[in-house]
């Protein structure tokens, strides 16, 4: 059911605190969410609840102000909603009236949320920041017409693979979910398996490689014989056993130099990624792709890709969802060399970096260099806005970690904003002083009465 609307109370309560007392309200973030559209949340997400049956929801903007402060702070879903309880700013963002001494909602209420919000839901989180820079003048029209369009990776929150640890999680998976649905499985080989571990890690530290391979061949022993034992036990496995037993045959069946690798049994969609970094040659995650303003660093776009596509081959995607959230607005596109051959054919002009100027005129050369300005505004991404090590479970949680990712930059950046114009009108305040000061003596309003 839709949640109720936030009435307002014409009479103050009696033991009740009005937020509107203690708070400034020239803050940014209070200035920031009467600036926000938030009807435009209720109609995106109001075809998600059932119009009749059920409780009603959570708040919507409730849900949306604790997400973009979530992913502002890098705060995990139990700390954001701590922290609610403690900050009368967040709470009037939020949408209330009265300070709440007890936390809104319980955090697992935010993971069953962002399954209803899904990718479309995160995209209107994105575009409802765009506009609201726009509608305070912070993002000028002429900054969305060139943008710089970049790829980087997401990783996501599993740990190094290796085939010992591989063998022995995935027997572990399929004996816990098969004795759950009933099954007898004669040997588990728990406390076997757990040993063999332990000593191929051992074996590997002090370089013994030779033991360290009989102890995974070991493992891998095991991981068969569990995997036969329930196929022989049913025949029609349920969704659940029947997918575990697809991913434990492509475990048991892989070796190190085949394509497309499992290398994460609660996260088989993670691609080992090659970006040439010296200090980090291989990541573990998935492409995402980014869109930012060539003037401001605002972001336009952020979409995520299963699998490791070509860079050229994500501009096209990239392109319709930048038109789908700011309009047909983009008429120049910047991007590297990786984008050499791309799939994209549009009206906006693409420029291809290229090493040496040649016969490129001078303005065209200078928004090109300016293309490596996505570089930091990616690294802001990744080490202030939870795009570093991805916790969203699944390719719809890469999808909407990676938009939410980016509202939240757009977010630091318009309460930044604020501050900067705030300072701006201060000092133009004193320079006014100073030059009436400089005609004359003020006369204070004691001296006029």
């Amino acid at each position: 059911m839709r949640p109720k609307s936030q009435s307002t109370q014409p009479q103050r309560e009696l033991f009740q605190i009005d937020l509107e007392q203690l708070i400034d309200m020239s803050h940014p973030l209070v200035r920031l969410g009467h600036g926000m559209d938030w009807s435009s949340f209720e109609q995106t997400l109001g075809g998600t609840y059932h119009p009749t049956q059920g409780a009603p929801g959570v708040s919507t903007r409730l849900m949306v102000a604790l997400h973009y402060l979530k992913y502002q702070h890098d705060l995990s879903d139990e700390s954001v909603v701590a922290a609610w309880a403690e900050n009368p700013y967040w709470q009037h963002f939020s949408g209330m009236t009265h300070f709440q001494h007890h936390i809104p909602i319980d955090p697992s209420s935010m993971t069953r949320w962002r399954k209803r919000l899904g990718a479309a839901g995160a995209e209107q989180m994105l575009r409802a920041t765009i506009e609201a820079g726009m509608a305070m003048r912070v993002i000028r029209p002429a900054q969305l017409k060139r943008i710089n369009v970049d790829t980087t990776v997401q990783t996501k929150a599993i740990r190094f693979p290796t085939d010992a640890r591989l063998y022995q999680r995935m027997r572990e998976r399929i004996v816990k979910t098969a004795r759950a649905e009933g099954l007898t499985i004669k040997q588990s080989y728990e406390h076997v398996g757990r040993r063999l571990l332990m000593q191929s890690s051992r074996y590997t530290h002090a370089r013994q490689m030779k033991r360290a391979r009989a102890c995974t061949r070991k493992l891998k022993t095991q991981l068969g014989r569990v995997i036969r034992e329930v196929e022989r036990q049913t025949e029609t496995p349920s969704m659940k056993l029947d997918k575990l037993l697809r991913t434990a045959h492509r475990i048991y069946a892989q070796q190190r130099h085949d394509k497309n690798k499992i290398y994460s049994v609660h996260e088989p969609e993670v691609e080992c990624i090659a970006k040439g970094k010296a200090g980090k040659p291989y990541e573990f995650g998935n492409k995402v792709s980014v869109a930012v303003s060539s003037r401001g660093g605002w972001f336009v776009g952020a979409k995520s890709f299963t699998g490791n596509p070509y860079d050229g081959h994500t501009l096209a995607e990239q392109m319709k969802q930048v038109d789908h959230l700011i309009g047909n607005k983009v008429s120049e596109v910047h991007v590297d060399m990786g984008y050499r051959g791309h799939d994209y054919d549009g009206a906006a002009a693409v420029h291809i970096d290229k090493r040496r100027r040649g016969r490129t005129s001078k303005a065209l050369w200078r928004w090109m260099k300016r293309r490596a300005a996505v570089e930091p505004s990616i690294g802001h991404l990744k080490s202030e806005h939870r795009l570093e090590r991805n916790r969203l479970k699944g390719i719809a949680g890469d999808a909407i970690n990676a938009i939410l990712a980016a509202a939240a930059m757009n977010f630091q950046k318009l309460l930044r904003a604020f501050w900067r114009y705030f300072l701006r009108f201060l000092m133009r305040i004193w320079d006014s002083i100073r030059a009436l000061q400089a005609t004359g003596p003020l006369q204070t309003p004691l001296a006029w009465a």
